[in-house]
């Protein structure tokens, strides 16, 4: 494909974001020859080793699409869900700058589990069957006729937390509960979703979209749950790898066919643009594959994983992507596997703590392993823990034993107080999880 005369030459970058995924793009984008300036906000420690980062929340978009105007940004992208929820991406796209993210109206596909659940519906997308309530005691009366286990969801963004897999009546009346009767998720919690539960072995799928083409990226695998052996509560993600070894193609063409080509044909039908990366959490059931959810952005922790297999000028297929002339021959995957262990604080996820130093990164560094910021910051000189998820720490290799060696022995090197690390990322497969 041919490129005009705006993207032969280099361009600056907005990251938006402060995770371990935005650190991911961040490097991905460092070494992008496309790439003349780099920037991000509000970014964290590790991405301020490779940008220029300025203090403004990932909600006030007004804010940075005035900073992106100012300093003539070439192209912005988008990490986390709240910004695109807020519009993030209309508002620079009325102001002319090219953007990595859809909109509002299309990112409702994650921000609103009910208007995706429709959706799928709406295009013939295979899911699980669901019922949305508003009110309690109809919920209960659809619990009651529902086989168990059920799943629970709070209707909108909730941080990964708003999911509940309930192996009892008495379970999904405590879910049902928290989220509608004790506010438990504030706004996102005015509905819920009641979802029958699908055995099965979890696959996460993200297709780059530049509202008429597609191209997938290498399949992944993410491990929600805090403990080893896929114990303990529901999380952000603990760790994932890439791609998934023995994955027939013949499954990611049915994927490509019955959701990701039907969900992009949709939001197009629906006059709801749709420029970036759009994520398919998946379990494959004895019926086929069937969408656990929808994510319009990169998957975190999978995105860790993903990103040191592309062989690419990362900066060039964004932007390309984000002008609606994608070409998936530009998408190059090197040999190997990559693993991504979540280093978390103590108390996470419920309670976690900050201000515990962080030691050993260097060393982890020297090691040959990637490690990415997410909960980090400075004081008094010191790294310590900001909260929640830490940091990724993501090795390479030439298969998934070699990567997870890296990745493990690397993690090892990192010490902070009340450290929590799962030990069988990549070693275990990962059971269901809605």
């Amino acid at each position: 494909m041919s490129k005009d005369a705006t993207i032969d030459r280099p361009f600056s970058v907005l990251v938006v974001g402060s995770g371990s995924r935005e650190h991911a793009l961040t490097w991905g984008l460092a070494t992008s020859p496309s790439v003349s300036e780099l920037w991000a906000a509000p970014g964290n420690p590790g991405i301020a080793t490779l940008a220029r980062t300025l203090d403004l929340p990932v909600t006030d978009i007004v804010a940075i699409a005035d900073l992106a105007v100012a300093l003539q940004i070439g192209l912005v992208v988008v990490g986390p869900e709240a910004p695109l929820a807020f519009g993030l991406a209309n508002l620079l796209r009325e102001r002319g700058i090219p953007v990595f993210g859809p909109t509002r109206e299309a990112a409702e596909l994650e921000w609103s589990k009910s208007f995706a659940k429709a959706f799928m519906r709406r295009h013939g997308i295979p899911t699980a069957d669901f019922g949305l309530f508003a009110d309690y005691d109809a919920a209960m009366a659809f619990a009651r006729g529902t086989p168990l286990p059920l799943v629970v969801k709070a209707d909108g963004l909730a941080g990964g937390k708003g999911v509940v897999v309930c192996a009892t009546l008495a379970e999904a009346e405590g879910a049902i509960r928290s989220i509608l009767l004790d506010d438990a998720f504030g706004a996102a919690g005015s509905r819920v979703v009641i979802e029958e539960f699908l055995p099965g072995e979890e696959l996460s799928v993200i297709a780059l979209v530049d509202g008429e083409r597609i191209a997938l990226l290498p399949a992944a695998r993410d491990y929600k749950r805090l403990g080893d052996g896929d114990s303990g509560p529901n999380t952000g993600g603990m760790g994932s790898y890439a791609p998934v070894p023995d994955l027939d193609p013949a499954l990611l063409d049915l994927v490509r066919a019955t959701v990701l080509e039907p969900a992009a044909a949709g939001l197009r039908a629906e006059g709801r643009s749709y420029r970036g990366a759009l994520y398919a959490g998946l379990m494959l059931t004895t019926s086929g594959p069937r969408v656990l959810e929808f994510n319009c952005r990169f998957g975190d922790p999978e995105t860790q994983a993903i990103l040191p297999l592309l062989d690419v000028d990362l900066a060039r297929l964004l932007y390309d992507t984000a002008e609606g002339k994608l070409d998936p021959a530009d998408i190059a995957i090197r040999p190997g596997a990559a693993v991504c262990v979540v280093l978390a604080a103590a108390g996470y996820p419920d309670t976690p703590r900050a201000g515990d130093v962080i030691q050993g990164i260097d060393a982890a560094v020297d090691s040959g392993a990637l490690v990415f910021h997410a909960g980090t910051a400075r004081r008094d000189g010191d790294l310590v823990t900001k909260g929640g998820r830490v940091l990724s720490v993501v090795g390479a290799g030439p298969d998934l034993e070699a990567a997870a060696r890296r990745a493990y022995d690397a993690a090892g090197r990192i010490a902070f107080a009340g450290r929590q690390m799962r030990r069988d990322i990549a070693r275990l497969p990962v059971r269901p999880l809605a």
